[in-house]
């Protein structure tokens, strides 16, 4: 295929219904939370996992949100850091609220399951809109000063992901070296930018540097606007250190993308406008190279196809957006 693919963030997974949960889960679950579970609505389609996720009625007249998976799945402990971190973020960060967690085990499988409060709102960025960038890019700003510095002594620098083996961060150099195929059905300069965008990506000790605590995956399916335009965050399992601009220049390339001017925006903003100009770069050649990696492979375990479409839309546009910067053509 050429050029990106649309994905739809509202249809992007494939989760079994509240029934197909194991019985000890469900009940303890009840007991965790001290009522009886009336009924559950339709698990969510956003995401890119298998796991369970639904709205759930409570027989005290609590609406909540409830996400479970066994340990053969990607998400099982994703919840359960989710569920150890969201309690210790400042109060000033809109995060829906955790209730409750449940563990069980139903033959050789493992089951976890975590109940929050249910938040009654849309996901932005279908397209992005000047009021909903302008919401969100407020709530960055927020999070930004409440995690700055970090007030978490336990999590990793993101720095230290990119330096893990798994991560092709020497990904340009290989192609051009002929030991990596040339990913098809991107820009046509991309071929003659590898160079560059590989100088790019080696800056990143220090345009990368941790200052703050960070979300990390801050992209439209995890983000909520209720209906006073109070923008709420989830999935808060990936949380690491990194620059305080990181979570919202994340955004920028399909904001761009969706006719934003990101540019402006970049000068606007507290977070950026005393920001390296390189560095804003190395951030977007580092996830445009992410991204760019293992592309027609099969999705992980538990995740379904669509996270590579994903993938796929993400890397054309940071790539697009550096392009944009740096006059590539």
């Amino acid at each position: 295929m050429s050029g990106p693919p649309h994905v739809d963030y509202t249809a992007t997974s494939s989760r079994p219904p509240w029934g197909a949960l194991p019985a000890s889960l469900r009940t303890a679950l009840a007991v965790a939370l001290g009522t009886e579970i009336l009924e559950a609505g339709p698990s969510v389609a956003s995401g890119f996992t298998g796991g369970f996720a639904a709205p759930l009625k409570l027989a005290d007249g609590r609406q909540i949100f409830v996400k479970a998976a066994d340990d053969s799945q990607h998400p099982y402990l994703a919840y359960q850091r989710e569920a150890e971190l969201v309690p210790r973020l400042p109060k000033s960060i809109r995060v829906p609220r955790i209730l409750a967690t449940a563990h069980a085990t139903e033959g050789e499988a493992r089951w976890f399951a975590v109940a929050s409060e249910r938040v009654e709102a849309r996901m932005p960025g279908m397209p992005w809109t000047p009021e909903d960038f302008a919401v969100v890019t407020a709530t960055c700003e927020l999070m930004a000063d409440a995690l700055t510095p970090s007030p978490f002594d336990d999590l990793r620098p993101f720095t230290e992901e990119i330096e893990d083996r798994n991560f092709p961060r020497y990904r340009p150099t290989e192609i051009l070296a002929g030991k990596e195929p040339m990913p098809d059905g991107f820009q046509p300069w991309l071929p003659d930018r590898l160079q560059e965008l590989q100088d790019l990506v080696d800056l990143y000790p220090t345009a990368l540097a941790p200052t703050s605590a960070i979300h990390t995956d801050i992209r439209p399916d995890n983000l909520l606007i209720d209906a006073h335009n109070t923008c709420w965050t989830v999935d808060w399992n990936w949380l690491c250190l990194g620059p305080a601009w990181f979570d919202w220049v994340g955004l920028l390339p399909l904001a761009h993308r969706d006719g934003i001017d990101t540019l402006a925006a970049l000068k606007a903003s507290p977070l950026t406008s005393a920001a390296p100009a390189e560095h804003l770069d190395c951030f977007a050649a580092v996830l445009a190279v992410y991204f760019l990696n293992k592309l027609d492979a099969p999705p992980p375990p538990g995740c379904t196809p669509e996270i590579r479409r994903h993938q796929r839309l993400y890397a054309w546009a940071f790539l697009d957006w550096l392009a944009l910067r740096r006059d590539w053509a």
